[in-house]
């Protein structure tokens, strides 16, 4: 496969880059990728014939049947590519031949971005931004567990080692699978920068360096296809699911965001305390004010809420620290154009669109109505009583789904992050979800009770 033509996501392509790429590398079928209200990838595939066809804009689909576009009456939407995005999937190579994909934003028959594309409405957030002199850059760091199959193909939750943080192999026996995973993304146009064992037995991570906030959301969708897609090859099953294993550590995505402005870090200052700037600190004071009522988005399951319990690492306190990471917020030590902020709650289950775009406005809310932050909090908070975290003022994250949505309905800074139709339709779609899981009657509800009454 030759991918020498291009670095996905770091050049425009013409028409004709592209046709030449799909002819060197006898391209078949062209991937159209987007992705709904939950983050879910979807696409439609054409062959490669028809690609004039889609770099046209004359790619149509069914609006009606994507969760959260349209109704069935005005269901028809058409596929905008973003060139950039144009890129092989080397795990999708057959006898020299080859499959690609463009990553595309919705469009109204009109030709206007249809609002309720998650990557259109992030796409409004930033340029919001821009008007103020901000650009976002982002860097997660993504977890996610390696399971094993039964003999009918789906995945049981039994690990595939049980290896520790750090460990190496052959205890770790995702050695070889993250080594093809990273090589594969490599191949895709992302820079990494280091993968491990995380805590958990079958437990993994693998990190790639910060881009504008953009790319780095289509960077995620295009993370968890690959991860899935390699762990697939080994017989594996890869999830994001946040907790999917009782009495361990669950799976987080923390979030490495900064501004910048005039092309310079905007977070730096190097004659103020911690080298942080006054933006940096009405950052921190936006995300820590707002962070209740966006939770929603960025933990969006009622899985979510298993792993953002006290004694599992995961960050639920309200606070803010330059080192301390039982803090929801932190500021890791590296600054100079490093100097960024962690938020240590959001999961990888979460939609990377509407995930940036939330923090993105917290942050500038802070910055507008410059709120500042509290006193950094430099003890060990897991360590805290309930009544010293009380006297500290450090509230925690919501409980459960419905708090967070309860929050997130109140919230003008959600919905201004949303916009309208966005905002709607989660709503919609998560308190069905949290019917679902209330009227249930689970397992442990059957092992408690059923005998015993």
């Amino acid at each position: 496969m030759t991918n020498s033509l291009f670095i996905p996501g770091r050049q425009e392509l013409s028409n004709e880059n592209i046709k030449a790429i799909i002819k060197e590398n006898d391209v078949k079928f062209i991937r159209l990728q987007f992705v709904d209200i939950n983050g879910h990838v979807k696409n439609m595939a054409i062959p490669s014939c028809q690609i004039d066809k889609a770099l046209n804009n004359e790619m149509m689909l069914d609006g009606s049947s994507i969760k959260g576009f349209r109704s069935i009456e005005t269901s028809d939407m058409y596929f905008y590519p973003d060139k950039k995005t144009f890129s092989l999937l080397p795990w999708r190579e057959r006898d020299g031949s080859n499959v690609a994909r463009l990553i595309c934003d919705i469009y109204n028959p009109d030709g206007t971005p249809f609002d309720g594309c998650p990557r259109n409405n992030l796409k409004r957030v930033l340029e919001e931004a821009k008007k103020l002199g901000y650009e976002m850059n982002v860097g997660p760091e993504c977890e996610f567990f390696l399971f094993k199959r039964d003999e009918d193909g789906g995945p049981v939750c039994v690990t595939h080692d049980g290896a520790g943080y750090y460990d190496v192999g052959p205890d770790d026996l995702g050695e070889d699978i993250r080594a093809e995973m990273i090589s594969t993304l490599q191949d895709m146009g992302f820079e990494i920068e280091a993968s491990h064992h995380e805590v958990a037995e079958g437990q993994h991570e693998i990190d790639f360096k910060y881009e504008d906030a953009l790319t780095t959301a289509d960077n995620v969708a295009t993370f968890r296809v690959a991860v899935k897609s390699i762990a697939a090859k080994y017989g594996l099953h890869a999830t994001f699911m946040p907790k999917p294993i009782f009495g361990v550590n669950g799976s987080g995505m923390h979030t490495n965001f900064s501004l910048s402005k005039n092309s310079a870090n905007a977070f730096l200052d190097e004659s103020r305390p911690y080298k942080l700037s006054q933006e940096a600190l009405w950052s921190i004071g936006g995300v820590l004010k707002n962070i209740k009522s966006i939770t929603a988005v960025t933990n969006p399951l009622v899985n979510s809420y298993k792993r953002l319990v006290p004694g599992y690492e995961a960050p639920v306190y309200l606070a803010w620290s330059a080192a301390n990471r039982s803090a929801l917020l932190r500021v890791p030590a590296k600054r100079g154009n490093a100097t960024r902020v962690e938020l240590r709650s959001p999961d990888p289950s979460c939609n990377p669109y509407l995930a940036f775009a939330v923090l993105l406005t917290a942050a500038l809310d802070g910055i507008k109505n410059q709120i500042e932050p509290p006193v950094p909090a430099e003890q060990n908070i897991y360590q805290m009583t309930e009544k010293e975290r009380k006297k500290l003022k450090i509230e925690a994250l919501p409980g459960s789904l419905l708090e967070a949505l309860d929050l997130m309905e109140k919230s003008a800074v959600a919905k201004e992050a949303l916009g309208d139709h966005i905002f709607s339709e989660f709503m919609s779609s998560k308190r069905q979800e949290w019917d679902s899981f209330r009227t249930c009657v689970t397992p442990w509800e059957l092992d408690s009770y059923l005998e015993k009454y």
